[in-house]
């Protein structure tokens, strides 16, 4: 599997996302940011085993339209949507290991919050 870009992609993000059931991985970064461009090949080797989900990568400062008012402070952030509601947001240390725990637990059918004040990013998408 690959991450995608909201530009270069936007169509194929717009397909996926249009399923409810398709999990949304949003990776909130800056091109500055050494720690992103270190967590990104983590990124794009852990979408290759989760397959169903969809990974992005965001750009805050190239795509700041794509985060309503949010202002990303701390990267990596995540973003974790389903068709209905928010999963996870939030800073989460740059251990690829720690997302993919996350992910595995959420796909484990446990009860997860909505969690409010996250970006509407999926909608911004489909």
């Amino acid at each position: 599997m690959a991450v995608y870009l909201p530009d270069a992609d936007a169509r194929e993000l717009s397909r996926r996302l249009d399923d409810p059931q398709t999990v949304m991985v949003a990776c909130l970064c800056a091109a500055w940011c050494g720690t992103c461009r270190e967590y990104r090949p983590r990124l794009e080797a852990l979408s290759g085993q989760f397959p169903d989900h969809v990974f992005l990568w965001v750009d805050v400062e190239e795509h700041p339209d794509l985060l309503d008012d949010e202002d990303i402070e701390d990267f990596p952030t995540l973003l974790v949507q389903d068709g209905h509601q928010t999963l996870f947001y939030g800073p989460m240390l740059p251990h690829i290991e720690h997302l993919q725990r996350l992910l595995t637990t959420l796909q484990n059918d446990s009860p997860a919050p909505n969690l409010p004040g996250a970006p509407e990013l999926r909608r911004a998408l489909i």
